[in-house]
């Protein structure tokens, strides 16, 4: 391969980002080394195993790629927003929307997804820790590295421009040379395979890791939606995986799979990107619903309505979700009875999702609702979620699909869902859960003034392209002329919709501006019960401590903590004698990052097509599997002394609370 233009130049963008990564290196490095904290980030971060902190980073890094993520788009749309702009070039503007829809996806809305997982579902499951911690920090140091290997494009090489699906034959070699469709396929196949493990193990800690009076019908609808995904994720991910290699054959060794002028088929790499694309849609959106049954049923102060028919409506959709595939490409002529088949199915997933809203909205009836930050994020979704729902419907039936499909509307109806229904559950998720995690809650001023800006700007910036939709503007333009822009009134609404973008993009400066105000302003929690919860999360320290419960809890039906604190106010409440016992932990191991750089090496050797460096990366990768194989010293446990110590600083802390609040 070519190297002559290993870095990218020409563009002043490209020269900022340059500048912009040297000095955040130096500023790190700086820091680090000044407060003497290179041990310290190694000891309690790179090689840790608690599940706590593995979310913390998955936060952090989601929270990192949504700025990245937005940036791309405020950059589209500043494109967009007159005719025959020249901000960006056609090349560069491909790159930007390749890019933005991949990290969004994947670098974005699964680590935020997982970072859920992580904080929440082992608390409330009773559980210690999840059922392979190892794996666990194998994972996350996984998906990062994807993620890094994914952004190091923009400077090096280039970025992907084949779309965020890259279908062939615009992705085969012939039309995208060059490193940068590599790192597209590197990036997400390294990333996919710590997604695949995550779902792994998700599945094993929900089925094998509770506590022992838990049963199935006790779970928290949160934790039944993180189980609901990861059974998704392990039927998607494999799909996922054997594409990308299928097409790494195809670009690397010279294969034919999808050239159509040997014997390929590009079409078979449609059915199987959307076989993997279509239940992700609902695999990062079934944990959001999850989140909103959990916040619905706390600030409303009641049981969630219709329990079994939330469990069996996220059953139905993990698995109804693999037969709509096809309705992503109706136009492209598969027939009448094929479009047929995946219409009814596509419009029978809604009935599943319809009877959540139901319940939701049934669950505040009579209820003593709060109306709190995380409450805020709910009353966006429904009104959302369900304009969302009912255009996503419309794209189901296949005649007036041949209409919408590939105009501005489908890209109205797929952010409206995508933000309305993900993002905003995640954020609802995020301020719900932070006292939990970090011990205080975020300030409440701040988060309303960026709640607002998100729903202004959010409206602002995409009701206006279901208009252009049907104006006739199609995605993917990269400019438009002037009889375009205001004959045909394309102009004023593209205006429009990029000071909507702008507004969201307000909106997030003020959410960071929240959290960095918080750490030091933000209204501490040292009862560990915050919102005076229902589940078994809200029944210890806050911050939880390592081993999150030093006596496994016994559960006595759904909502266990909160009518344990029933029988303690009514004096019914019998309190067994406590006696602490050393418990069990995993060790930290830095096996996990160390791979994960092997990994690296070897995703960046393929990008560039150097052999030898990929092939060293993997051996690197089968090195590591052995040492951690022979490694038997990986668990120690927490003598009671330790127990019992902080066990009695949060019980005088909760006392002080409450004489303090008497």
């Amino acid at each position: 391969m070519d190297t002559s233009h290993f870095f990218v130049t020409g563009d002043p963008m490209i020269y900022g980002a340059d500048v912009s990564i040297v000095l955040a290196v130096v500023a790190i490095v700086f820091c680090l080394t000044y407060f003497k904290k290179w041990g310290w980030i190694w000891r309690e971060w790179i090689t840790t195993v608690d599940h706590k902190k593995i979310g913390i980073m998955y936060l952090l890094a989601a929270l990192l790629m949504l700025f990245r993520g937005g940036v791309d788009a405020l950059l589209m749309r500043a494109q967009l927003a007159v005719p025959n702009a020249h901000f960006l070039e056609s090349e560069h503007y491909n790159e930007i929307f390749t890019t933005h829809g991949t990290i969004m996806i994947l670098f974005m809305a699964m680590p935020f997804m997982f970072a859920l997982f992580n904080m929440v579902v082992p608390l409330q499951i009773g559980a210690r820790d999840v059922a392979f911690p190892a794996l666990n920090a194998i994972s996350f140091w996984l998906f990062f590295i994807g993620a890094m290997l994914f952004n190091l494009s923009f400077v090096i090489g280039g970025s992907p421009n084949a779309g965020w699906l890259s279908y062939p034959p615009l992705s085969e070699s012939a039309f995208s040379p060059g490193p940068g469709q590599n790192y597209w396929i590197w990036g997400i196949q390294i990333s996919g395979i710590g997604s695949l493990a995550t779902g792994i193990n998700f599945v094993v800690t929900i089925l094998k890791m509770r506590t022992p009076s838990m049963r199935l019908r006790d779970m928290p609808l949160f934790t039944w939606s993180t189980l609901a995904s990861s059974i998704a994720i392990l039927g998607a991910f494999p799909i996922l995986t054997v594409t990308l290699a299928m097409l790494t054959i195809d670009r690397l060794l010279g294969g034919h799979f999808f050239t159509s002028t040997a014997g390929g088929n590009p079409m078979m790499y449609v059915n199987l990107i959307w076989m993997w694309g279509h239940p992700e849609v609902y695999i990062v959106v079934l944990p959001a619903f999850g989140v909103f049954s959990e916040v619905v049923a706390t600030f409303s102060k009641k049981r969630i309505f219709g329990y079994s028919s939330m469990v069996f409506s996220m059953i139905a959709i993990s698995v109804v979700s693999y037969y709509t595939w096809v309705h992503h490409f109706f136009t492209m002529g598969a027939g009448a009875d094929v479009n047929i088949v995946f219409a009814i199915c596509t419009m029978i997933i809604a009935i599943p999702t319809g009877v959540k809203v139901f319940n939701w909205l049934f669950t505040m009836f009579r209820g003593r609702v709060r109306i709190t930050q995380p409450m805020l994020w709910f009353y966006a979704f429904v009104p959302c979620f369900l304009v969302g729902g009912a255009t996503g419907v419309m794209l189901a039936a296949a005649p007036a699909d041949y209409q919408y499909h590939n105009s501005y509307f489908l890209i109205a109806h797929f952010h409206q869902v995508l933000i309305g229904g993900v993002v905003f559950g995640y954020l609802a998720g995020m301020y719900y859960w932070f006292p939990k995690i970090f011990g205080f809650k975020l300030n409440d001023r701040l988060g309303k003034w960026g709640f607002w800006l998100w729903q202004i700007g959010f409206y602002v910036c995409f009701m206006p392209q279901y208009a252009l939709g049907f104006m006739g503007m199609t995605r993917r333009i990269y400019t438009y002329n002037a009889s375009a822009g205001w004959d045909m009134g394309w102009a004023p609404l593209n205006m429009v919709s990029t000071v909507g973008a702008f507004l969201m993009g307000i909106g997030f400066i003020f959410q960071v501006w929240q959290i960095v105000y918080s750490i030091k302003h933000g209204e501490r929690d040292v009862t560990g019960d915050a919102w005076d919860g229902r589940t078994l999360e809200w029944s210890i320290p806050s911050p939880a401590p390592v081993y999150n419960f030093a006596i496994l809890p016994e559960v006595k039906g759904r909502d266990a903590w909160w009518y344990q604190k029933q029988e303690m106010k009514n004096g019914d409440y019998q309190e067994k004698p406590v006696k602490y016992e050393p418990i069990h932990m995993p060790k930290n191991t830095g096996v996990p990052f160390i791979m994960a750089c092997f990994f690296f090496i070897a995703g960046f050797g393929f990008t560039f097509e150097w052999m030898w460096m990929g092939v060293a990366g993997l051996i690197g990768v089968v090195v590591t599997l052995f040492v951690r194989s022979f490694q038997y010293d990986t668990d120690y446990y927490i003598p009671v002394e330790e127990i019992e110590r902080t066990e009695n600083e949060y019980r005088n802390r909760v006392l002080s609370a409450q004489q303090t609040a008497n």
